[in-house]
């Protein structure tokens, strides 16, 4: 008998949150964040049902079968997005987005640096963000991009 290889795979788990923000960025004048942002620029903010879907790779275990118990990656995703997020004014709630534009790609790097403290190194292989039905942004850690 041959020994069995390991196996990858990808387990994929989503929540849905609420929040609102406001796109707005310091480094603009009032009317240059109006003429970027339109009516996301809304001094009053404006609302979304964000869907998140996070994404964890590794080998199958062979004993549990499991890449990461469910209830797990279900507690990490409960402390890393919807305690701070979920039913959050972003700008206002949340620290992070004092200084950084409460757009979705910045919401997925949030989710992805605050995740990456809570679960096994080298673990995490996505983030999406989805904003709207028809926006979505999809985060993998990358940092820049060398120009």
């Amino acid at each position: 008998m041959s020994p069995r290889s390991a196996r990858l795979a990808r387990l994929s788990r989503s929540v849905t949150f609420s929040a609102c923000h406001r796109l707005h960025s310091k480094s603009l004048s009032d009317e240059e964040n109006l003429k970027l942002f339109g009516k996301c620029n809304n001094p009053n903010g404006h609302g979304h049902n964000y869907k998140v879907v996070v994404t964890v790779r590794g080998e199958i275990d062979p004993v549990s079968g499991m890449v990461m118990n469910l209830t797990d990656l279900k507690e990490c995703m409960q402390a890393a997005i919807m305690e701070p997020l979920d039913h959050k004014n972003l700008d206002k709630d949340v620290p992070y987005f004092s200084e950084v534009v409460s757009t979705t790609e910045n919401v997925a790097v949030f989710i992805w640096d605050s995740l990456q403290k809570l679960l096994p190194q080298g673990i995490l292989y996505k983030v999406e963000v989805h904003e709207t039905e028809q926006n979505v942004v999809v985060y993998k850690g990358e940092e820049t991009i060398v120009k």
